[in-house]
């Protein structure tokens, strides 16, 4: 594997655990995709660092049972400014 991806896996799970963040953020902070992000933390940095991996995976657990509620909190505000 490329050096330059596993410092970015390893940075982006750095990023997301120390922010507490969402897979989208860390794309939108590191200027790639949503997809590379995924890509990078949930098959790659399990080859390179796994107990990084655990801690971050344990965080995107977290984000995926409440994006539900992240999104009718959007869908809330979205109609709310245009009433």
């Amino acid at each position: 594997m490329n050096e330059a991806m596993e410092k970015r896996a390893c940075d982006l799970a750095v990023y997301i655990i120390e922010n507490q963040t969402t897979v989208r953020a860390a794309a939108k902070e590191f200027g790639i995709s949503k997809s590379t992000v995924h890509k990078d933390i949930s098959d790659r940095l399990f080859y390179i660092n796994h107990s990084l991996y655990g801690q971050v995976k344990q965080i995107l657990e977290v984000n995926k049972a409440e994006r539900h509620i992240r999104g009718g909190m959007a869908t809330q505000r979205k109609y709310r400014r245009t009433l």
